[in-house]
């Protein structure tokens, strides 16, 4: 049987932790920013942690991180 391999456009879009949690970003940080708000901006550039049953659908994609 092959080797699992990693989906590759998810190594980029997620981070696991130390502890085994898995961090995301937020979308709409990248461009048109001038009509944003300051707070908005800031808001978008934290990195929440996933929701655990979201988790669960990637945890096998991201088996290799």
């Amino acid at each position: 049987m092959p080797k699992m391999k990693t989906h590759s456009s998810l190594k980029d879009r997620f981070k696991v932790t130390g502890t085994g949690k898995v961090k995301r970003y937020k979308s709409g940080k990248n461009h048109l920013l001038s009509g944003k708000s300051a707070r908005q901006k800031r808001v978008l550039g934290t990195n929440p942690v996933m929701a655990k049953g979201d988790f669960k659908r990637l945890k096998q994609q991201l088996a290799n991180i």
